[in-house]
């Protein structure tokens, strides 16, 4: 799954990074990519015919010219119980 940055969601964040502090525009970026990366990865693996997945990884990069673009990657092994 691959999100794009907010110009003023950058702007809030580089406010924060200098006053300190979380930024929720941000998290709540990481949160739906997250989210969208696993339901994307299950979806896959009961397209397969899979009961579960397990052992699963999520990898985060950013991409893009400066950086403004977000990719969230879920990987498992999907399987099949009984």
């Amino acid at each position: 799954m691959i999100l794009g940055a907010n110009i003023f969601r950058d702007l809030f964040a580089g406010i924060r990074d200098i006053v300190g502090g979380r930024s929720g525009s941000y998290e709540e970026v990481l949160r739906e990519a997250r989210q969208g990366a696993l339901r994307e990865m299950t979806e896959e693996a009961a397209r397969l015919g899979a009961d579960a997945v397990v052992g699963i990884d999520l990898d985060y990069e950013t991409l893009g010219a400066n950086n403004g673009m977000l990719m969230v990657t879920a990987t498992g092994t999907a399987v099949k119980l009984g």
